[in-house]
């Protein structure tokens, strides 16, 4: 079900033609108008014929809990088709509208039905305040859910070397995952407060929020979509030498298509949606693409285990306004998207522990810090502690474990990687989860070694998590009081090598070496500005350049130089061939991409 909530001052409407679904009406209820209400537009949908009732004690529920916030006098339930495109029958449609009505009186409520099936005209005032327009999807599943969850709760324990302790009576030897745990059990620090990535990304012109689109957008800047290109470039190569195959996709779908609907409910009220005839969202993830592809492809047992990636420019999520926040929290973000398709649970568990071998890897490359957790059905559990044990111990460190006690969403059983921020709080990373329900919902198949149709168990995986959060760890971790300078690694950094003639008369040896370290694929860059080398020098630091090499005459007559390296905070003596061999060193094996800036910084814009 789709649900406008609208707290009015008014609203009036007039019945003007039947419709053939039309319910017949006394002359009363032709025209009304009432005063200072919270008015509930409905759609009822094909998937709420499974359960209505469930749907009704749900939609009862969300408009209790609204009425709550917004103090309204009464309750309007008006029928609004357009909500959806895949509408319940009107059999249907009219009963679960019935029912809600004589739910809500019966808790109380002054209450109010709009006539359905009717063409309408009809004259709203919304009060405009922050909570008086929302929008919700109804399910038969939510309600029922929060109540098992709340008669049977998660279990959580430590796994560590083979066992599994209690998470209180754990000698934590890591401050990050005693952080993680207790953000988890709901004792560990709060979302609220700005974390000092926002200030750190807007300081090194990375990006910042484009107030001209809606919230949870940024606009980025040269240097910070090099580094985005350069973590786009790096999960490709790695998926690709994994044997994924590169698809695209679109970026929005129809709610239309029940396959999709079914999925896209998993999301409920993050569904973000667009402002069409047709009723169309845009995605949250590829998934929606990966299986269409594959649901349109002949596949037998010997293409298994089926890999294809996708990375997400953008994917989209209906984040609350206030959860947004940098680049941690956003409406519209990149995500690196691999989904396998395999055979049999064995052939998938085999595939999961490939991919946290490189999820395990992003966070060496990266040098982040990643704490996991494990979350399983009980069930799951219980079929394959042996084989979770194992993957726990490949990992090489402690780590959550999280068990349900059934399966509520599409998975049986992930694992997350989390970062934890300068304020203590995780920022999801990568992620491998074991799809059990979308092969058959998308209609993927293959043919078995004994020619029979099967359905597919699908891996999802993001080997780094969304390149947003991907830069907001690497900020956050800059910002940790650990003694060193805060830098990118060198292979992400925008510059990496700077070059800073004293005077005018060095400029050309100073150009001249730049060539030199740039045709060697680094990027270099010169400070050709009139300000005295101190203040060259400061700049530089503050871009977090990694190494800085001043030219004037000794350096000029000695092809030797004294470079400042940022990581160590040394001054060590170089020549240009022990500086690119140094450079390449560190960055070998990584993507390269060009400077994306002017190399003269003078000829530079200050986007800031």
């Amino acid at each position: 079900m789709r649900v406008l909530l609208i707290h009015s001052d008014y609203i009036k409407y007039q019945v003007k033609n039947k419709t053939p679904v039309a319910e017949e009406i006394e002359e009363a209820k032709e025209s009304n108008a009432f005063e200072e209400a919270l008015v509930v537009f409905t759609a009822v949908e094909k998937e709420d014929e499974k359960n209505p009732n469930a749907v009704v004690k749900n939609l009862v529920a969300e408009v209790k809990k609204t009425n709550e916030e917004v103090n309204a006098e009464r309750i309007v339930l008006y029928p609004y088709a357009h909500l959806s495109s895949s509408l319940s029958g009107p059999k249907v449609g009219v009963q679960v509208l019935k029912d809600a009505e004589a739910a809500l009186k019966e808790e109380g409520f002054e209450v109010f039905r709009v006539p359905f099936g009717w063409y309408k005209a009809f004259e709203l005032s919304c009060k405009g305040h922050p909570l008086s327009e929302l929008s919700r999807t109804i399910g038969a599943e939510e309600e029922a859910e929060e109540e098992e969850e709340e008669k049977k709760p998660s279990k959580w324990l430590i796994f560590d070397d083979g066992e599994t302790i209690e998470p209180k009576e754990y000698n934590y030897q890591s401050k990050d995952l005693e952080k993680l745990v207790a953000y988890e059990l709901g004792e560990g620090a709060s979302d609220e407060g700005e974390p000092p990535h926002v200030k750190i990304m807007r300081e090194k012109e990375l990006c910042d929020y484009e107030i001209a689109s809606d919230i949870g957008n940024l606009k980025w800047y040269p240097k910070g979509r090099l580094v985005r290109d350069l973590l786009a470039d790096y999960v490709y190569n790695f998926v690709v030498d994994l044997g994924a195959m590169p698809i695209e996709t679109p970026i929005f779908y129809d709610l239309a298509n029940d396959a999709i609907r079914e999925h896209a409910a998993k999301f409920g009220e993050r569904q973000y949606k667009t402002a069409t005839k047709k009723d169309l969202m845009l995605r949250f993830a590829c998934c929606f693409g990966a299986f269409r592809v594959l649901g349109d492809s002949f596949l037998t047992w010997k293409n298994l285990p089926a890999k294809v990636y996708e990375l997400s420019t953008y994917s989209f999520r209906f984040e609350k306004r206030g959860e947004v926040v940098g680049l941690k929290r956003l409406r519209a973000f990149t995500m690196p998207d691999m989904h396998s398709f395999c055979a049999d649970m064995p052939q998938a568990l085999e595939e999961f522990d490939a991919q946290v071998d490189m999820c395990v890897q992003t966070g060496v490359d990266l040098d982040v810090n990643y704490e996991a957790i494990f979350r399983a059905t009980e069930d799951f559990y219980e079929e394959n502690k042996e084989w979770m044990e194992a993957t726990a111990k490949r990992i090489g460190k402690p780590l959550l474990l999280e068990i349900l006690p059934e399966r509520k969403h599409y998975w049986s059983c992930k694992i997350d990687f989390a970062a934890i921020d300068y304020l203590g709080r995780p920022i999801e990373n990568p992620t491998v989860q074991i799809d059990v329900e979308s092969g058959k919902r998308f209609g993927i198949e293959y043919i078995d070694e004994e020619e029979n149709p099967q359905n597919p168990i699908i891996l999802h995986c993001s080997p780094t998590g969304s390149v947003e959060r991907v830069i907001c760890s690497l900020l956050e971790n800059t910002a940790k009081e650990d003694g060193k300078a805060p830098m990118l690694p060198t292979w992400l950094s925008p510059s990496q090598v700077r070059i800073l003639p004293i005077g005018e008369k060095h400029l050309e040896y100073a150009n001249q070496l730049a060539d030199k370290i740039a045709a060697e694929n680094i990027r270099v860059d010169l400070d050709n500005s009139d300000d005295r080398v101190g203040k060259k020098i400061r700049s530089a630091s503050k871009e977090w350049v990694p190494y800085i090499i001043v030219i004037g005459d000794k350096e000029v007559e000695n092809d030797v130089y004294s470079v400042t390296v940022r990581e160590s905070g040394e001054k060590v003596d170089m020549t240009a061939e022990e500086l690119i061999a140094e450079v390449k060193a560190k960055t070998e094996g990584m993507p390269f991409r060009r400077l994306p800036l002017p190399r003269n910084t003078a000829e530079r814009i200050n986007f800031k």
